[in-house]
Protein backbone atom coordinates (compact mmCIF):
# COMPACT_ATOMS: atom_id res chain seq x y z
CA UNK A 1 0.00 0.00 0.00
CA UNK A 2 1.28 3.20 -0.92
CA UNK A 3 1.57 6.18 1.15
CA UNK A 4 -0.90 9.12 0.65
CA UNK A 5 0.84 11.90 -1.09
CA UNK A 6 1.42 15.73 -1.39
CA UNK A 7 1.05 16.75 -5.07
CA UNK A 8 2.50 20.55 -6.57
CA UNK A 9 1.08 20.45 -10.57
CA UNK A 10 3.50 22.93 -12.95
CA UNK A 11 1.62 23.65 -15.68
CA UNK A 12 3.37 24.63 -19.45
CA UNK A 13 6.95 23.29 -18.29
CA UNK A 14 9.56 24.32 -20.86
CA UNK A 15 12.41 21.16 -20.42
CA UNK A 16 15.86 21.58 -21.93
CA UNK A 17 15.89 19.73 -25.23
CA UNK A 18 13.04 22.47 -25.90
CA UNK A 19 9.81 20.43 -25.47
CA UNK A 20 6.95 22.42 -23.40
CA UNK A 21 5.01 19.55 -21.24
CA UNK A 22 1.42 20.71 -20.73
CA UNK A 23 0.98 19.63 -17.44
CA UNK A 24 3.40 17.30 -14.73
CA UNK A 25 2.50 16.63 -11.40
CA UNK A 26 5.05 16.40 -8.59
CA UNK A 27 4.09 14.02 -5.33
CA UNK A 28 6.21 14.18 -2.75
CA UNK A 29 6.31 13.32 1.18
CA UNK A 30 7.18 15.33 4.25
CA UNK A 31 8.54 14.17 7.79
CA UNK A 32 9.07 15.34 11.25
CA UNK A 33 8.37 19.02 11.76
CA UNK A 34 5.83 21.42 9.85
CA UNK A 35 6.03 23.00 7.14
CA UNK A 36 7.63 26.47 7.98
CA UNK A 37 8.20 25.79 11.50
CA UNK A 38 12.10 24.50 11.07
CA UNK A 39 14.81 24.45 8.65
CA UNK A 40 14.02 22.37 5.78
CA UNK A 41 16.15 19.18 4.18
CA UNK A 42 15.88 17.85 0.84
CA UNK A 43 16.36 14.22 0.17
CA UNK A 44 16.73 13.52 -3.50
CA UNK A 45 16.50 9.23 -4.13
CA UNK A 46 18.41 7.78 -6.16
CA UNK A 47 18.04 5.45 -9.25
CA UNK A 48 15.14 2.85 -7.77
CA UNK A 49 14.35 4.65 -4.54
CA UNK A 50 11.19 6.91 -3.92
CA UNK A 51 9.94 9.67 -1.39
CA UNK A 52 10.10 6.95 1.34
CA UNK A 53 12.53 7.35 3.34
CA UNK A 54 11.94 5.92 7.06
CA UNK A 55 8.67 3.65 7.10
CA UNK A 56 9.98 0.84 9.06
CA UNK A 57 10.06 -2.03 6.21
CA UNK A 58 10.54 -0.09 2.92
CA UNK A 59 11.99 3.22 4.06
CA UNK A 60 15.72 3.65 2.16
CA UNK A 61 17.28 5.72 4.88
CA UNK A 62 15.65 5.17 7.81
CA UNK A 63 19.11 4.81 9.76
CA UNK A 64 19.88 8.51 9.41
CA UNK A 65 16.78 9.67 9.24
CA UNK A 66 14.03 9.85 12.27
CA UNK A 67 13.65 10.98 15.20
CA UNK A 68 16.86 11.53 17.21
CA UNK A 69 18.67 10.38 14.24
CA UNK A 70 21.31 12.27 12.14
CA UNK A 71 18.61 13.75 9.94
CA UNK A 72 16.77 14.50 13.55
CA UNK A 73 13.19 14.78 12.76
CA UNK A 74 12.70 16.52 15.85
CA UNK A 75 14.08 19.30 14.90
CA UNK A 76 13.76 19.33 11.24
CA UNK A 77 11.30 19.60 8.53
CA UNK A 78 12.19 16.61 5.52
CA UNK A 79 10.87 16.42 2.44
CA UNK A 80 11.29 13.85 -0.20
CA UNK A 81 10.09 14.19 -3.69
CA UNK A 82 9.32 11.57 -6.13
CA UNK A 83 11.39 11.75 -9.31
CA UNK A 84 8.83 12.10 -12.00
CA UNK A 85 8.37 9.13 -13.99
CA UNK A 86 9.41 6.82 -11.30
CA UNK A 87 6.35 5.11 -10.83
CA UNK A 88 6.20 5.32 -6.89
CA UNK A 89 3.09 7.60 -6.80
CA UNK A 90 1.71 5.41 -10.75
CA UNK A 91 2.44 8.10 -12.67
CA UNK A 92 4.83 6.80 -15.60
CA UNK A 93 6.95 9.04 -18.66
CA UNK A 94 7.16 7.42 -21.79
CA UNK A 95 8.83 10.24 -23.28
CA UNK A 96 11.82 10.12 -21.03
CA UNK A 97 14.14 11.60 -23.87
CA UNK A 98 12.90 14.73 -23.23
CA UNK A 99 13.93 15.01 -19.69
CA UNK A 100 17.54 15.96 -18.42
CA UNK A 101 18.38 16.38 -14.58
CA UNK A 102 18.37 19.82 -15.01
CA UNK A 103 14.83 19.70 -15.52
CA UNK A 104 14.11 17.51 -12.82
CA UNK A 105 16.39 19.78 -10.55
CA UNK A 106 14.13 23.08 -11.44
CA UNK A 107 10.71 21.14 -10.91
CA UNK A 108 11.84 20.37 -7.46
CA UNK A 109 13.24 24.03 -7.10
CA UNK A 110 9.60 25.09 -8.57
CA UNK A 111 7.72 23.05 -6.14
CA UNK A 112 9.35 24.31 -3.06
CA UNK A 113 8.66 27.58 -3.99
CA UNK A 114 5.28 26.82 -4.50
CA UNK A 115 4.98 25.56 -1.58
CA UNK A 116 6.69 28.61 0.47
CA UNK A 117 10.12 27.40 0.91
CA UNK A 118 13.03 29.94 -0.35
CA UNK A 119 15.50 28.48 1.51
CA UNK A 120 17.00 24.97 2.45
CA UNK A 121 19.38 24.11 5.61
CA UNK A 122 20.55 21.24 3.18
CA UNK A 123 20.28 19.01 0.11
CA UNK A 124 21.78 15.55 0.42
CA UNK A 125 21.46 12.38 -2.08
CA UNK A 126 23.61 9.37 -3.26
CA UNK A 127 24.39 8.25 -6.49
CA UNK A 128 21.25 9.87 -9.03
CA UNK A 129 19.95 12.28 -5.82
CA UNK A 130 22.92 13.18 -5.10
CA UNK A 131 24.15 14.59 -8.71
CA UNK A 132 20.43 16.27 -8.41
CA UNK A 133 21.74 18.36 -5.42
CA UNK A 134 24.93 19.39 -7.67
CA UNK A 135 21.95 20.82 -10.52
CA UNK A 136 19.76 22.34 -7.96
CA UNK A 137 22.98 23.95 -6.31
CA UNK A 138 23.93 26.10 -9.62
CA UNK A 139 20.61 26.89 -10.50
CA UNK A 140 19.74 28.28 -7.13
CA UNK A 141 22.98 29.53 -5.84
CA UNK A 142 22.34 30.90 -2.98
CA UNK A 143 19.07 29.24 -1.80
CA UNK A 144 20.94 25.70 0.14
CA UNK A 145 23.21 26.40 3.20
CA UNK A 146 24.70 22.63 2.41
CA UNK A 147 24.58 20.41 -0.56
CA UNK A 148 25.78 17.04 0.04
CA UNK A 149 26.64 14.55 -2.93
CA UNK A 150 27.29 11.28 -1.55
CA UNK A 151 28.68 8.89 -4.23
CA UNK A 152 28.06 10.82 -7.43
CA UNK A 153 29.83 13.49 -9.73
CA UNK A 154 28.79 16.50 -11.02
CA UNK A 155 28.74 15.02 -14.94
CA UNK A 156 27.98 12.36 -15.96
CA UNK A 157 31.77 10.64 -17.39
CA UNK A 158 32.17 8.16 -19.91
CA UNK A 159 32.32 5.54 -17.37
CA UNK A 160 29.08 6.11 -16.52
CA UNK A 161 27.33 6.83 -19.73
CA UNK A 162 29.19 3.62 -21.39
CA UNK A 163 27.27 1.72 -18.03
CA UNK A 164 23.76 3.17 -18.77
CA UNK A 165 24.43 2.47 -22.76
CA UNK A 166 24.77 -1.44 -21.94
CA UNK A 167 21.54 -1.02 -19.26
CA UNK A 168 19.57 0.21 -22.09
CA UNK A 169 20.93 -2.44 -24.74
CA UNK A 170 19.70 -5.16 -21.88
CA UNK A 171 16.44 -3.28 -21.34
CA UNK A 172 15.87 -3.25 -25.16
CA UNK A 173 16.80 -6.48 -26.15
CA UNK A 174 16.38 -8.85 -23.55
CA UNK A 175 13.78 -11.61 -22.77
CA UNK A 176 13.84 -10.32 -18.81
CA UNK A 177 14.79 -7.06 -19.31
CA UNK A 178 14.83 -5.65 -15.67
CA UNK A 179 15.89 -9.01 -14.04
CA UNK A 180 18.78 -8.88 -16.01
CA UNK A 181 20.03 -4.92 -15.92
CA UNK A 182 19.69 -5.44 -12.42
CA UNK A 183 21.87 -8.39 -12.00
CA UNK A 184 24.39 -6.95 -14.32
CA UNK A 185 23.89 -3.09 -12.13
CA UNK A 186 24.35 -4.92 -8.42
CA UNK A 187 27.60 -6.08 -10.55
CA UNK A 188 28.69 -2.44 -10.64
CA UNK A 189 27.27 -1.50 -7.34
CA UNK A 190 28.91 -3.81 -4.71
CA UNK A 191 33.14 -5.10 -5.40
CA UNK A 192 34.87 -8.21 -5.83
CA UNK A 193 35.99 -8.47 -2.35
CA UNK A 194 32.39 -8.15 -1.42
CA UNK A 195 31.04 -10.61 -3.15
CA UNK A 196 34.03 -12.81 -1.55
CA UNK A 197 33.77 -11.85 2.31
CA UNK A 198 29.55 -12.33 1.32
CA UNK A 199 29.68 -15.55 0.11
CA UNK A 200 32.53 -17.68 0.46
CA UNK A 201 32.03 -19.69 -2.82
CA UNK A 202 29.01 -21.47 -0.60
CA UNK A 203 26.14 -23.06 -2.10
CA UNK A 204 22.17 -23.36 -1.62
CA UNK A 205 20.83 -25.57 0.44
CA UNK A 206 20.15 -28.39 -2.92
CA UNK A 207 23.69 -27.29 -3.99
CA UNK A 208 21.85 -26.46 -7.28
CA UNK A 209 23.11 -22.97 -7.10
CA UNK A 210 25.96 -21.12 -6.13
CA UNK A 211 24.80 -18.69 -3.19
CA UNK A 212 25.86 -15.98 -5.22
CA UNK A 213 24.01 -16.75 -8.56
CA UNK A 214 20.93 -17.08 -6.07
CA UNK A 215 21.70 -13.66 -4.64
CA UNK A 216 21.73 -12.40 -7.80
CA UNK A 217 18.61 -13.36 -9.39
CA UNK A 218 16.97 -12.77 -5.87
CA UNK A 219 17.45 -8.93 -6.49
CA UNK A 220 16.54 -9.23 -10.32
CA UNK A 221 13.68 -10.60 -9.89
CA UNK A 222 13.02 -8.40 -6.56
CA UNK A 223 13.35 -5.43 -8.55
CA UNK A 224 11.29 -7.23 -11.35
CA UNK A 225 7.94 -6.76 -8.77
CA UNK A 226 8.54 -4.05 -7.20
CA UNK A 227 9.27 -1.67 -10.52
CA UNK A 228 8.41 -0.61 -13.43
CA UNK A 229 10.28 -1.15 -17.01
CA UNK A 230 9.28 2.17 -17.71
CA UNK A 231 10.71 3.65 -14.71
CA UNK A 232 13.75 2.41 -15.24
CA UNK A 233 14.72 3.35 -18.84
CA UNK A 234 13.51 6.89 -17.53
CA UNK A 235 16.20 6.90 -14.36
CA UNK A 236 18.65 5.59 -16.53
CA UNK A 237 18.31 8.02 -18.90
CA UNK A 238 18.57 10.84 -16.21
CA UNK A 239 21.56 9.34 -14.89
CA UNK A 240 23.18 9.77 -18.41
CA UNK A 241 22.18 13.45 -18.65
CA UNK A 242 23.95 14.71 -15.18
CA UNK A 243 25.95 17.67 -16.58
CA UNK A 244 25.86 21.03 -14.12
CA UNK A 245 28.12 22.77 -17.09
CA UNK A 246 25.63 22.47 -19.46
CA UNK A 247 24.51 25.49 -20.86
CA UNK A 248 26.62 26.76 -18.39
CA UNK A 249 30.24 26.86 -19.64
CA UNK A 250 33.13 25.77 -17.82
CA UNK A 251 32.85 24.19 -14.23
CA UNK A 252 34.20 27.08 -13.17
CA UNK A 253 31.78 29.22 -14.78
CA UNK A 254 29.31 26.94 -13.77
CA UNK A 255 30.00 26.67 -10.10
CA UNK A 256 31.66 30.43 -9.08
CA UNK A 257 28.06 32.14 -8.28
CA UNK A 258 27.37 29.39 -5.61
CA UNK A 259 27.24 30.41 -1.87
CA UNK A 260 26.51 27.24 -0.61
CA UNK A 261 29.09 24.75 1.40
CA UNK A 262 29.87 21.37 -0.69
CA UNK A 263 30.42 18.55 0.94
CA UNK A 264 31.42 15.46 -1.10
CA UNK A 265 31.67 12.52 0.23
CA UNK A 266 33.53 9.44 -1.99
CA UNK A 267 33.66 5.97 -1.62
CA UNK A 268 37.27 4.42 -2.10
CA UNK A 269 35.81 1.31 -3.77
CA UNK A 270 33.49 3.11 -5.71
CA UNK A 271 33.37 1.49 -9.27
CA UNK A 272 30.85 4.14 -10.98
CA UNK A 273 31.60 7.13 -9.17
CA UNK A 274 35.60 7.10 -8.78
CA UNK A 275 36.99 8.87 -5.90
CA UNK A 276 39.32 10.39 -7.93
CA UNK A 277 36.68 12.51 -9.61
CA UNK A 278 35.08 13.50 -6.42
CA UNK A 279 38.74 14.68 -5.00
CA UNK A 280 39.41 16.83 -8.43
CA UNK A 281 36.75 18.33 -8.00
CA UNK A 282 37.68 19.76 -4.13
CA UNK A 283 40.55 20.84 -5.70
CA UNK A 284 38.72 23.08 -7.80
CA UNK A 285 36.46 24.38 -5.35
CA UNK A 286 39.25 25.48 -3.15
CA UNK A 287 41.32 27.16 -6.07
CA UNK A 288 37.93 28.75 -6.51
CA UNK A 289 37.79 29.79 -2.58
CA UNK A 290 33.93 27.78 -2.40
CA UNK A 291 33.32 26.54 1.43
CA UNK A 292 33.65 22.63 0.39
CA UNK A 293 34.43 19.75 2.48
CA UNK A 294 35.47 16.46 1.09
CA UNK A 295 35.30 13.05 3.09
CA UNK A 296 35.98 9.43 1.82
CA UNK A 297 33.97 6.46 3.27
CA UNK A 298 36.14 3.35 3.39
CA UNK A 299 34.26 0.17 3.13
CA UNK A 300 34.72 -3.30 0.52
CA UNK A 301 30.95 -2.67 -0.55
CA UNK A 302 31.99 -0.20 -3.21
CA UNK A 303 29.10 2.29 -4.72
CA UNK A 304 26.23 0.91 -2.64
CA UNK A 305 28.58 1.85 0.68
CA UNK A 306 26.11 5.19 1.28
CA UNK A 307 23.42 2.70 1.90
CA UNK A 308 25.63 0.27 4.32
CA UNK A 309 28.41 2.47 5.72
CA UNK A 310 25.97 4.57 8.20
CA UNK A 311 28.48 4.75 11.18
CA UNK A 312 30.76 6.87 8.71
CA UNK A 313 28.30 9.03 7.54
CA UNK A 314 27.19 9.79 10.80
CA UNK A 315 30.64 10.57 11.47
CA UNK A 316 30.79 13.05 8.27
CA UNK A 317 27.47 14.77 8.97
CA UNK A 318 27.12 15.10 12.31
CA UNK A 319 28.85 18.31 13.03
CA UNK A 320 26.76 19.75 10.18
CA UNK A 321 23.05 18.52 11.32
CA UNK A 322 23.45 19.24 15.00
CA UNK A 323 24.15 22.50 14.80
Amino acid sequence: MRPEFLTFGINNFKTSTGHTIPEINLTYQTFGQPLHSAPVVLVNHALTGNSDLISPEKGWWRTIVGDGKLINTLRYTVIAFNIPGNAYDGSLITDFENYTTRDVAQLFIKALHGIGIKKLFAVIGGSLGGGLAWEMAILEPEMIDYVIPVATYWQSSDWIIGFNYIQMQILQHSTKPLEIARMMAMMFYRTPQSIQAKFKRSKTADESLYNVESWFRHHGIKLEKRFEFTAYQMMTHLLTTLDITSHKGSFEEAVKPIKSTIVQIAIDTDFLFVPEETYRTKEMLDRLNIRNEYHLIKSIHGHDAFLIEFEQLRGFLKPIFSR
